[in-house]
């Protein structure tokens, strides 16, 4: 506004100043009117031929003052497609020249930043790692698939729970008790003000290989170390009790029965170890066409027994046949160890669930049991990790093994009181 103010005050000063010439001109020519007509029509041709050549040169003087303020509006618009044709006139033509120029310098770096911010969001979209951008009130403003993925309806939440965290730094957090994530925090400068992003990169895969490298190793010296002793203890004992039974018998019975306890604690500690063992040493999956309907069945059915003695019924959804790649002995070695843990999470009087949804492929294994506390939730599926008093923790974790190995995703929550979920989802 104050431009436009300051060019219609530039051009009346010029029109006012060559009519006050003009008029001073035409009065000093009035002058000499009755002295010398001649000089006085000559005159008057000089005051027309100035007239003109005066309003020539406004129009002259004005016409950079009209590009320009077209090529501010052009500007302001963000139209850099505006561009002026050569006039001919050297003064008029450096200006747009040098007009154009900016215009297509505008135009190459809006292109260049608009193919940089549809590859961003792109890449933002399809990233493997979630990504959350938050606004300068540190609410959540973009959120890629990953990252929804992953968060569920707690992104909110979420993101309250890192607002100790600074821009720079990062921590480890486990999400549903498997995935675990690295999660750092970093800000980028927009319109001079800084915005938080985080990312999440998950690193479950590496975690589970490190750990079961790590518990294998250990597994592997305990398993050696024990075998080798329980295997001559037990050769010793059980050769003094063949040749001494006599001198025992007269002697202690006690002794005898004790070093009978003997054995039979070793053989229980070579059965101890031997289900360690079997954690490192799974067989590759094999895997056949298996009716899950039928595999469940048949698990309900073996575990029926366990069940009655605890109050515990079965439901059935079981749409059938359903048909999934899988090994069965190991597929059903998992379903045991699910519904034994189902069973002895209820105690007594009870239901455990099975539900199979052929649509999202997912069969959901869901019990009525006390439930299971955010904390412990985060610890379930480490190895040795056990909430029971004289458990070995191991059959979650070989259960995730199984899984993992056919490549099934899977989830253990307590959704709300008397309803915990063990999810697969067969891929």
């Amino acid at each position: 506004m104050k431009r436009r103010i300051s060019i219609l005050k530039l051009k009346t000063k010029f029109m006012l100043f060559i009519l006050v010439i003009h008029l001073v001109f035409l009065a000093l020519c009035y002058l000499i009117f009755e002295k010398d007509k001649l000089y006085f029509i000559a005159s008057e041709v000089f005051v027309l031929i100035s007239l003109s050549i005066s309003i020539g040169l406004y129009r002259q003087l004005i016409e950079p003052l009209t590009y320009i303020k077209e090529g501010i509006n052009a500007i302001k618009d963000r139209d850099f497609n505006v561009k002026f044709l050569l006039t001919g006139k050297i003064e008029i033509d450096e200006l747009i020249v040098v007009y154009n120029q900016m215009m297509d310098a505008l135009r190459e770096e809006r292109t260049r930043q608009e193919a940089q911010h549809f590859f961003l969001e792109k890449l933002i979209h399809t990233s493997p790692t979630g990504i959350i951008i938050l606004d300068y009130d540190n609410r959540i403003r973009q959120i890629n698939p990953k990252a929804a993925e992953i968060l569920g309806a707690g992104s909110d939440d979420f993101v309250k729970q890192l607002e100790p965290l600074k821009p720079g730094e990062s921590k480890t957090i486990r999400i549903g008790g498997i995935n675990t994530y690295k999660v750092q925090k970093s800000h980028f400068i927009d319109r001079g003000f800084a915005r938080v992003f985080v990312m999440m990169e998950e690193l479950t895969a590496e975690i589970f290989e490190a750990e079961k490298n790590a518990y294998g190793k250990v597994i592997r010296m305990m398993a050696h170390e024990v075998n080798n002793t329980v295997g001559p203890v037990n050769s010793i004992i059980s050769q003094a009790l063949d040749t001494s039974g006599l001198w025992l018998s007269a002697n202690s019975d006690s002794l005898k029965n004790a070093m009978q306890i003997a054995v039979e604690r070793n053989q229980n500690l070579n059965l101890f170890m031997r289900n360690f063992a079997d954690l490192v040493k799974l067989s590759p999956v094999n895997k056949l066409r298996t009716d899950v309907g039928a595999l469940v069945q048949s698990v309900a059915d073996f575990m029926q027994i366990k069940a009655g003695q605890h109050q515990v019924g079965f439901e059935f959804n079981l749409p059938q046949p359903y048909y999934v790649m899988a090994d069965v002995q190991q597929m059903e070695q998992v379903l045991i160890n699910i519904v034994k843990n189902a069973i002895e999470a209820i105690g007594s009087d009870g239901t455990v669930s099975f539900l199979l949804d052929t649509a999202s492929r997912k069969l959901t294994i869901s019990d009525t049991g006390k439930g299971i506390s955010e904390q412990l939730g985060e610890q379930l599926f480490s190895p040795f990790f056990s909430t029971k008093k004289d458990g070995q923790g191991i059959g979650l974790t070989l259960v995730r093994e199984i899984l993992l190995n056919h490549g099934f995703e899977f989830s253990l929550a307590t959704l709300k009181p008397g309803q915990t979920d063990f999810v697969i989802l067969f891929g």
